[in-house]
Formats: C-alpha cells, sequence, structure tokens
C-alpha cells in the first residue's frame, strides 16, 4: 500500500512539473511560442464535459458512502439527557451542508460548460450588482445566525446546571496525564477536597490537599462508574499538557486545562448492558468481531496470540495529540442502574472505612491523617486506601 501511494505521489510531481513547463512556456513572448498548446474551442469543450463527469463522480462517491456507511450508528446511539439535542444540531447542520453543496456543485460544473471558451465570445463584465449582493449575502447570513442562536441554545442547557440539580447531583473529578485517567470521587459529603499539582508527593499523585476536611472520604478508581438517570458533574485537571475529556456516546467533551478546573455535566440514560443490547449495536459488535476473526486466522497462521471478541463499553478518549501514547489514553466507563451503583459505591467505601480503622490502631490517632482513597490497585475490590502520617 505504502509503495501504491508513493507512486501516485511521484506521478502527480511528475504531471506537475510537467504543466509548469507548459505555462512557463506560454508566458515567454517572442516569436518562438508553441501555439499548438494555446486551447482551442475543441479543447474547452473536453474540458467542459469532463467538469460534468466529475460532478458525476462526486455524486456517485456520496450516494455510495451513504449507502455503504449509513447504516453505522453514528447519530443515534446518544446516551445522555442532552445527547438527542446535539444530534438533532448536527443533523440540521448536515443536511444544510449536502443542500448546498449540491446545488453549488451543480451549478459550478455546469457554469464551466455552458460559459466555457469559445472563439470571438466575450465574458460580460459586470461591475457591481447590488441586488445579487444582497441576495447571496442575507442568505447565508440568516442561515449561519439561525445555526449559531441553536448552538448557543444548546450550549446553554448543557452547561447550566440549576442549584437543584447541583445539590442532588455526584461531582467527580476526571485527571489527565500523560497517558492515563483517574476518577475521583467526593465520597459521601459529595464535596471534592482541594487539590494542587504542588501537593503531589508520593502516593499522592493527585495532589490531593490532605489537609481538606472535605478530603478525607475520597476515593479514586481506574473505572468510572456513573448511575443511569442521575446528574453528573465532571470537574477536569491537567497534571501536564492539554488534554481533552471526550465521551463520544455521551455527546460530552470539555478541555482539560494544566493550572485550571474545567467542568462538564450531563445525565446518563442507557445503561453499558442496555446499549449492548440494541439492534445496531449488536450488528456493529457481530460486523468489529468478523473482522478481528479474519486478522485472528492470520496471526495464528504466524504463531501469535488470536485477538480477543471486542465487547462494547463505553470510553473516556482524550480528544487533542497529547503526545506519543495519546491513543492509548482511555478509561473504560461503566453506566450502572442505580442499585448496581449504589452496591458498587458501598463496596468502595466499606473499603476505605476498614482501611483507615486499621491504620487508625496502629498509630495514635492525632498522627494519622487519611489522605484520598486510591481504589485502582488490588485484585478483587480494586482498591487501597492510601494514608499520610504527619511527621
Amino acid at each position: 500500500m505504502t509503495t501504491l501511494l508513493v507512486f501516485i505521489v511521484v506521478v502527480l510531481l511528475a504531471i506537475a512539473v510537467w504543466q509548469l513547463t507548459k505555462i512557463f512556456d506560454l508566458t515567454q513572448i517572442g516569436a518562438n511560442v508553441n501555439d499548438t498548446q494555446v486551447a482551442n474551442d475543441n479543447d474547452n469543450k473536453v474540458n467542459g464535459y469532463l467538469m460534468f463527469a466529475f460532478l458525476i463522480f462526486i455524486y456517485i462517491t456520496t450516494i455510495w458512502c451513504v449507502l455503504y456507511y449509513g447504516h453505522f450508528p453514528l447519530l443515534s446511539d446518544s446516551a445522555s439527557e442532552h445527547g438527542p439535542l446535539v444530534d438533532n444540531l448536527m443533523i440540521i447542520s448536515l443536511v444544510l451542508i449536502f443542500f448546498v453543496q449540491t446545488i453549488t456543485q451543480a451549478l459550478l460544473h455546469y457554469f464551466a460548460f455552458k460559459y466555457r471558451g469559445k472563439q470571438g465570445q466575450k465574458a460580460l463584465y459586470y461591475a457591481d450588482n447590488n441586488k445579487l449582493e444582497v441576495i447571496w449575502s442575507s442568505i447565508p447570513a440568516v442561515v449561519l445566525a439561525g445555526l449559531i442562536l441553536y448552538g448557543l441554545y444548546a450550549w446553554n442547557n448543557i452547561m447550566f446546571v440549576e442549584k437543584e440539580q447541583e445539590q442532588d447531583a455526584i461531582v467527580i473529578e476526571l485527571y489527565a496525564q500523560q497517558f492515563k485517567w483517574e476518577a475521583r470521587y467526593s465520597g459521601p459529603d459529595n464535596v471534592l477536597g482541594k487539590a494542587n499539582v504542588r501537593y503531589i508527593e508520593g502516593v499522592n499523585n493527585l495532589g490531593v490537599d490532605l489537609a481538606d476536611p472535605n478530603a478525607q472520604d475520597d476515593f479514586t478508581a481506574s473505572e468510572l462508574h456513573i448511575p443511569k438517570g442521575k446528574r453528573i458533574i465532571f470537574r477536569m485537571r491537567s497534571q501536564d499538557v492539554l488534554h481533552s475529556a471526550y465521551m463520544p456516546h455521551f455527546r460530552a467533551q470539555m478541555n482539560c486545562v494544566p493550572g485550571m478546573v474545567t467542568q462538564f455535566s450531563f445525565t446518563p440514560t442507557m445503561t453499558t448492558a442496555e446499549m449492548r443490547e440494541r439492534p445496531a449495536m449488536i450488528e456493529k459488535v457481530a460486523n468489529i468481531n468478523a473482522i478481528r476473526a479474519q486478522k485472528s486466522q492470520k496471526l495464528i497462521a504466524k504463531g501469535e496470540a488470536a485477538l480477543e471478541p471486542y465487547t462494547f463499553d463505553y470510553l473516556l478518549l482524550c480528544n487533542k495529540i497529547c503526545g506519543a501514547s495519546h491513543y492509548n489514553m482511555q478509561m473504560k466507563v461503566v453506566v450502572d442502574t442505580p442499585e448496581d451503583y449504589k452496591k458498587w459505591l458501598a463496596d468502595k467505601q466499606t473499603i476505605v472505612s476498614a482501611y483507615a480503622a486499621s491504620k487508625a490502631s496502629e498509630e495514635p490517632k492525632e498522627n494519622v491523617v487519611p489522605a484520598a482513597v486510591d481504589t485502582t490497585k488490588t485484585t478483587n475490590t480494586e482498591a487501597v486506601v492510601a494514608v499520610v502520617t504527619k511527621k
């Protein structure tokens, strides 16, 4: 494939050089100009028909892409309350773009043929036409203004969180660093403890302020669990470079900027299990596994391990090119039923309490300050509590 691409590039470069030499020849003034390189009526006619052929090629390619790729779930798999609003805005934009592109391309190629160069024909020149100027300026302005206003309406509905909703929401911090994510839960008090990169030391890799009482019940997780039907408020930080927290199925994206805290919130509407049972997702997973099975046969023939079957999971991705391992910066997101989420949360809080109690029995109480809890290490519960002892 690489060899073919290199060959195509070399051919195109050769054609470009050839055309440049012809242009240079035409620019020379004198008796030695080669008049055979000047386009005549037949050349213009041929180029006009070629423009029509290219127009047909564009439309055939567009129709083929819609028929071939249109069955994939692209704008019908949102799993958040604001998802349909974002999808509607996207669909409206795509329809408008498709409509304008179809008309403008047809007119462009038609005029290129109709008004092709002919012997003795002169172009009609308009110095200005106020009526045309108003028409082709006002129509795009009105359409774009409508899109912008709808976009602002959608953005305000997504970003504005009422006080009642905020009080009842779950607060989770998404901490970005090259090249992984960590989620810090606010614990029973639903208030995240203060944090700063200057506090990063040893096991306190999130820079949590250990003197802040609100940080005492915080815990971290390598797998992001959120409940269906509950508003989640994400507070986002970055340790090193600019990242972007992107959760495509929830139509959520927000930059993670070093030195500041950004925020995004949404309400999940579909559990992981429910999304896996959707017909479109079942078909998509089957197609992916069919491709992986073919690749596995080639790997096995080489004596290598086969690919594991693909199972759908929501993902938290980084949507900024943040370094060499950017492609691998992702975290699994699990949307539980409210009952399953409470059970998962209770298990984590039990571990926090048990570990803190064991540490408290080993050291004098006044010398022990529990730090943010890291629930990413152990096998059964994936939880380890980090405790920092005062000096």
